[in-house]
């Protein structure tokens, strides 16, 4: 053999040692073994992760939800095996202990005071849905909960900004099921009775009363499993339909009637061709959630369709009973025109925090790593940290399918998740992330809003958005996987002289947040650190039509409040509204616990 032989096979046994060692660590440190994809048992139309007390649907679209009997009163009876699978799940979110440093100003521009709630039972609720929110262990309404409520419940159209993991699809779809509760049996469409269904004779029209638009797959089924929560005892049906699943099974869901219908555009509109099948007339209540994600290039002409097309939304413009939402944690121009043109004059604008902000749950951390050493700097990273789910966001499916091969050839539980995926095996990474069998998920932006997973100790951007894909607003949105509702967490980014472009709103973000600023940024750091200026697009709302400054009322969860008006805090030292504990109204100080 000769001596270039001989090097070649000395270098591929050293490499094979060096992975024999690394798997080694991995498995001395605590991680689980890698659990190979069964492509077999997901031809067969199984899922491929199966855990004991969890939803075993084989499409999220199929999880099990209330089936309401005509012979119950107006609520319905206990189902205890149920109630384990909806609320007593492992893998459900729960709220952190430092929900107080959610501390925020809230800034409500409406015509009229909106009070917030303090406490769920102080809110007039439904007594069905008070009962379901303790359920899920709300024990108090977040910043954006405690506005969004009694706003929803008083009948006004809502904007509502707020930072991501701070509770938004709990504060709109609280209100608008309380207010349905009850009435359900004099506005819901006719649908067969599930005790008796006869899949051949049986089939309706799905006619729902609430559409919730959402743009990833994800999000959608994320925001089902909440209402099936939330709807639990009651007559209220909700379905999800998305792309990339059978449109069977979404169409028998629908035909066994429908309430909420929760949507990504692409299958709403493919729906909605068939006027046999899917009907939006009788529609009270329109929720576009990550609305400015919707709105941008390649979503709009969707939009547009849905609110304006084919008279789908003719009846409900006229209509004084029906109800507008959007939510996001940022917001454009284009959904602030979209905001103008479809909702009432007199609608509510909530902006918790300043547009486009992440909050200190998250300590964040920027390190310098060339891209030829991203590998082994995030073997290093996950390895130093031990065992915890960890999402790994970058930038392309093909360096996705990368990472996720190396991780796993080291040893480590690792996943993935990209568009070009399946829809079978994006629901299989999701479930087995969420199940933590694959405790490690590799990702790209399709993850980056809306997910919602519990214990999500660390998130790693392995490359930095660009400025041309969102920059500092795909940021935000992926470090906040971590970090939700009051948890802690943290968010590892890998820099370098490619990632200059986002660099100024990089560090402004860090200081923001009072995070440390590494010695290559400091370069990047304003003249004035108190006094940063933000250049995003977001917060220059001087345009007409758009609320003044002084046309509502201001106030802050933490804050002394503004003159603008009406002022609070939310927590403080004493838990409460105001920086003393109190509420805080026109500059009297009213003392009320939070």
């Amino acid at each position: 053999m000769s001596d270039a032989g001989v090097a070649v096979d000395d270098a591929t046994a050293a490499r094979a040692k060096q992975l024999a060692e690394d798997i080694q660590k991995a498995k001395d440190a605590g991680w689980t073994n890698p659990i190979p994809f069964n492509y077999e048992t997901v031809a067969g139309g199984q899922p491929d992760v199966r855990d004991e007390g969890r939803d075993s649907a084989n499409w999220l679209s199929d999880a099990v939800v209330y089936e309401w009997d005509d012979d119950f009163g107006e609520v319905g009876p206990p189902n205890p095996e149920l109630e384990k699978v909806l609320y007593e799940n492992p893998d459900m979110m729960r709220a952190g202990g430092a929900i107080q440093a959610l501390s925020f100003q809230v800034i409500v521009n409406a015509k009229e005071e909106v009070h917030p709630v303090r406490e769920f039972n102080e809110a007039g609720l439904h007594p069905v849905m008070l009962e379901n929110v303790e359920k899920c262990r709300y024990y108090k309404p977040t910043p954006i909960q405690a506005y969004c409520i009694p706003s929803v419940l008083t009948g006004h159209d809502v904007v509502a900004i707020a930072q991501t993991g701070s509770g938004k699809t709990a504060a709109f779809l609280i209100p608008i099921l309380s207010k349905l509760m009850g009435k359900a049996r004099q506005l819901a469409a006719p649908r067969p009775n599930p005790a008796k269904y006869n899949v051949n004779t049986d089939r309706v029209r799905a006619e729902p009363l609430v559409l919730v638009v959402c743009p990833t797959r994800e999000l959608a089924c994320q925001i089902f499993d909440e209402a099936r929560r939330l709807c639990y005892r009651t007559m209220l049906r909700p379905c999800v339909i998305y792309g990339g699943a059978p449109s069977r099974n979404q169409r028998e869901q629908l035909e066994m009637g429908c309430d909420i219908l929760i949507a990504t555009p692409g299958r709403l509109m493919d729906f909605m061709q068939d006027v046999n099948r899917l009907s939006l007339a009788r529609l009270k209540f329109t929720v576009i959630d990550e609305a400015d994600e919707l709105l941008s290039s390649g979503w709009e002409e969707a939009m547009e369709k849905i609110f304006q097309g084919s008279g789908i939304f003719v009846d409900n413009n006229a209509d004084a009973d029906h109800t507008y939402l959007m939510f996001s944690a940022t917001f454009s121009k284009a959904t602030r025109r979209l905001a103008r043109d479809y909702m009432d004059e007199d609608f509510v604008r909530i902006k918790v925090g300043r547009v486009g902000s992440t909050h200190q749950n998250i300590k964040q951390q920027v390190v310098y790593v060339e891209d030829s050493q991203k590998n082994q700097a995030l073997f290093d990273l996950i390895f130093s940290e031990g065992p915890q789910r960890t999402l790994v966001f970058v930038n392309s499916k093909v360096k996705c399918d990368m990472v996720d091969d190396f991780l796993y050839n080291k040893g480590l539980p690792s996943t993935s998740i990209h568009s070009d995926r399946t829809q079978r095996e994006r629901e299989d990474a999701l479930r087995a992330f969420r199940t933590a069998s694959c405790p490690i998920l590799v990702a790209t932006g399709v993850t980056a809003r809306g997910l919602d997973v519990a214990n999500i100790k660390h998130v790693i951007n392995y490359d930095l958005p660009s400025t041309q894909h969102d920059g500092i607003t795909e940021y935000v949105h992926r470090i906040g996987r971590t970090a939700r509702i009051g948890n802690e967490g943290k968010a590892t980014s890998f820099y370098n002289d490619r990632n200059e472009d986002i660099a100024e709103d990089l560090v402004k973000l860090l200081l923001e947040n009072k995070q440390e600023i590494p010695e290559f940024l400091q370069d990047k750091v304003p003249a004035e650190p108190d006094k940063i200026e933000w250049h995003d697009n977001t917060d220059d709302e001087s345009e007409a039509g758009d609320f003044g400054a002084d046309a509502g009322f201001g106030g802050g969860f933490g804050d002394a409040g503004t003159d603008a008006g009406f002022g609070g805090g939310f927590g403080g030292d004493a838990g409460g509204f105001g920086d003393s504990g109190g509420f805080a109204a026109e500059g009297e100080n009213k003392v009320a616990s939070w």
